[in-house]
């Protein structure tokens, strides 16, 4: 943990304005081709079980090619299920660790009967683009392929190798996301293309966040057993009962509260917009994390909450095998969101005491795709290259650090000791882009900044 201090001096850096800038401009050609790429790879209906991974991956690396790229250094291989595609874009040093640059190519699978439009058909309509997949994860995909196959065209020559690395289950169990990890282990940075980005208010940009941390995901399932019997004699050990008393114990407990560098620049940063109540205490938080009074008032905040503490949650309960007997068995499983750096093991022995039912079984679920992982650092140059490329198109917005409540590819890139960072380029309403959700979509005026934001970022940090 890093003092409060240092998180107070970096928020209020990130916080401070820069020069006016000429906004940036984009070749029409290029985004013309970045939206043919979109529109197009939302036809591919990259959901779980489906056999388009392949054929998607090998759209993309067609247009890689097509720029310049040697057909050898654009890899597509299926993998777990699903497939990944790794493209190395060589440098002129060969002893500096490479740039990574992580996307995924998989989407949550859509219903069409539910939807307005066929999910798995793009239509560009009132300024956006439509479709599964549209914000989560082909947009940023899509400008990104076709900056790089423009990068090589231009003859572009980054200083160290930049390696796109696209993963095709981040949405479920990331075996793909595990491999590239193990691969590209030794990298000198991530920047996830999935994480981070910039948000607004009727319009106008109000902040971006540059995501360095994010909780991991666990899943425990809790079994308590019985030998049951007839239910017209009911006995003092159903085991409905003790799981139920056992969970009430659980929602009301509240886990420590935790902090980072990245966690108290947040608070700080949020505090300067931030009025009322909730304003002081995030600064008061920023200033001293130990300081109860402003810990309770953030906690009372939905939404600031997740961001001071692991949380966990019962998300299912299944018991009993007959109306007419006492249950022999019951489960549930709990969903935690672990504070960055925190075992896993540590959070279920917790909850195994919380529950003080000593009946009881707490089991990690062994496929939950996750991994324990730390923060990364807020890197200067990292910081430095952000706040350029987004003060280029909005001078003197906030650039403050972030902490997602959910987890990501980054999550396996940080376990093998890869720093990594959330620096999508994409800019959006709050609740707009309905990511996972019914009729998705992706703003068409965010185009062109996300291609100067990507631009502008690669060329500062891949020296």
């Amino acid at each position: 943990m890093r003092t409060s201090m240092l998180a107070f001096g970096l928020a209020a850096a990130l916080l401070a304005t820069s020069a006016i800038a000429a906004p940036p401009k984009v070749d029409p050609a290029l985004r013309e081709q970045a939206l043919e790429i979109l529109t197009t790879g939302i036809g591919y209906r990259t959901v779980t079980g489906s056999d388009q991974f392949v054929p998607y991956a090998e759209y993309l690396k067609g247009k890689l090619v097509a720029g310049g790229y040697k057909p050898e250094e654009v890899t597509v291989e299926p993998f777990g299920g699903a497939a990944m595609l790794i493209a190395r874009y060589p440098g002129t040093d060969p002893k500096k660790p490479p740039i990574v640059i992580s996307g995924h190519m998989d989407v949550v699978e859509a219903k069409p009967e539910d939807w307005t439009r066929d999910p798995f058909k793009a239509v560009v309509e009132n300024g956006y683009v439509y479709g599964r997949g549209a914000s989560d994860n082909k947009f940023d995909v899509s400008t990104m392929v076709a900056l790089l196959a423009k990068l090589r065209r231009d003859g572009w020559k980054p200083g160290r190798d930049v390696v796109l690395a696209l993963s095709g289950d981040e949405e479920t169990k990331m075996v793909t996301t595990a491999e590239l990890a193990r691969r590209l282990k030794g990298a000198e940075m991530v920047l996830n293309i999935d994480g981070g980005g910039g948000g607004l208010k009727d319009g106008k940009p109000i902040s971006y966040g540059i995501q360095g941390a994010e909780k991991t995901y666990a899943d425990f399932t809790i079994e308590v057993t019985d030998p049951g019997g007839h239910s017209s004699r009911p006995t003092p050990t159903n085991p409905i009962y003790r799981l139920s008393r056992a969970l009430d114990r659980l929602a009301a407990y509240e886990f420590p509260v935790m902090w980072n560098e990245i966690t108290l620049a947040s608070a700080a940063a949020r505090a300067e917009n931030t009025p009322g109540e909730l304003g002081r205490a995030l600064k008061r938080f920023a200033a001293n994390p130990k300081d109860a009074e402003a810990v309770k008032v953030l906690a009372a905040d939905l939404s600031t909450n997740p961001s001071l503490r692991t949380t966990c949650v019962a998300t299912m309960i299944n018991g009993g095998h007959a109306t007419n007997a006492l249950p022999q068995r019951v489960t549930a499983n709990v969903n935690c969101r672990i504070f960055p750096g925190t075992p896993s093991e540590s959070i279920r022995q917790e909850i195994a005491r919380v529950l003080a039912e000593p009946t009881a079984t707490v089991t990690r679920v062994a496929d939950d795709g996750s991994v324990d992982s730390p923060a990364s650092p807020l890197r200067p140059d990292v910081v430095a290259a952000v706040k350029k490329a987004v003060h280029a198109r909005y001078p003197g917005i906030p650039v403050v650090p972030s902490q997602a409540s959910g987890a990501t590819d980054s999550m396996h890139f940080r376990a093998v000791g890869i720093p990594s960072y959330g620096v999508s380029g994409m800019f959006g309403e709050a609740g707009e882009s309905f990511a996972h959700g019914l009729n998705e979509k992706a703003p068409l005026a965010t185009l062109d900044g996300n291609l100067f934001h990507y631009e502008s970022i690669l060329k500062d940090l891949a020296k």
